[in-house]
């Protein structure tokens, strides 16, 4: 008999009017779920990882995104000093996006480095086949309303080399971001984290998926319990060679939790480059 499986996207929502960091809640997103099939939900997760230092990961980016319905949060990655990427179940639907650059505690407004830019809707682009009711497609980006400039907080991470056909299988590469840091834990993290996984092989991947995982999707090993979680929705996952190279973004994984190690499951970078540079005109060639 065939096991039912429940995915769930990585992303974390509140529905308060004002910014209340204190008690933000992983919930799910109504408008969202109604465009899910029965047994899937939107969800997002770092547990068991490390805090991160200052300037550690100066590509990452923190989005605040306004919904009709509320606000929730995601992650991504700044590919240049103009744009932004993230996936597709984060900005489908967005009225606006606060994006946070050069930031380790993002309710810190002070912190040294941090900066925050309001994105409208019109600069936010969601791939045209984008499919919520099979997460495929799980890639968008944002453009910046200004070019901003680099310094040692913000960096732009590498984009693989156009018409790489690496699968990466059993290299070591980092997540990170502000999602829930245990299944315990009652909302998204206030610092940075991150964890070191390898990546899995999408035929072992989908083992534990029974055919949710595509060619377009790249999966990572979550033993020891370290895994993304609620609110890393969109976020980074780059090898840890010193290049910075982003080879996914993170798009979804198990509902009953974080630390189960279940796979958890990114868009596959290599698989879009085509589409990042027609959108962008950013490709590293």
């Amino acid at each position: 008999m065939r096991l039912f499986i429940v995915i769930f996207a990585l992303l974390a929502s509140t529905v308060s009017a004002h910014y209340d960091w204190e008690n933000v809640q992983p919930r799910h997103v109504d408008s969202l779920l109604k465009k899910l099939p029965r047994g899937k939900a939107i969800d997002g997760r770092i547990t068991n990882g490390e805090a991160a230092a200052a300037k550690q990961f100066p590509y990452q980016v923190g989005l605040m995104l306004y919904l009709d319905n509320g606000r929730a949060w995601c992650g991504g990655t700044l590919i240049s000093n103009r744009w932004v990427l993230t996936a597709a179940h984060c900005t489908d639907g967005v009225n606006g996006v606060d994006v946070y650059l050069g930031a380790t505690n993002r309710t810190d407004r002070s912190e040294a480095g941090q900066q925050i830019i309001y994105v409208g809707k019109k600069y936010v682009f969601v791939h045209e086949k984008w499919d919520s009711s099979q997460l495929v497609n799980d890639i968008s980006v944002l453009k910046l309303p200004i070019p901003i400039d680099f310094n040692d907080y913000i960096q732009p991470a590498a984009l693989p080399k156009l018409g790489e056909s690496s699968l990466y299988t059993g290299e070591k590469t980092i997540a990170s971001g502000w999602g829930r840091d245990s299944d315990s834990a009652k909302g998204a993290s206030e610092i940075l984290r991150w964890v070191e996984v390898p990546i899995m092989a999408n035929n072992v991947c989908n083992r534990y998926y029974q055919g949710s995982v595509k060619d377009t999707n790249i999966c990572i090993s979550t033993k020891g319990k370290k895994s993304t979680c609620n609110g890393d929705s969109g976020g980074p996952l780059v090898l840890n060679d010193g290049s910075n190279t982003v080879i996914g973004a993170t798009s979804f994984g198990i509902i009953f939790g974080c630390e189960v190690e279940f796979p958890g499951v990114f868009t596959r970078i290599t698989s879009y480059l085509d589409w990042i540079k027609e959108k962008t005109g950013i490709s590293n060639e």
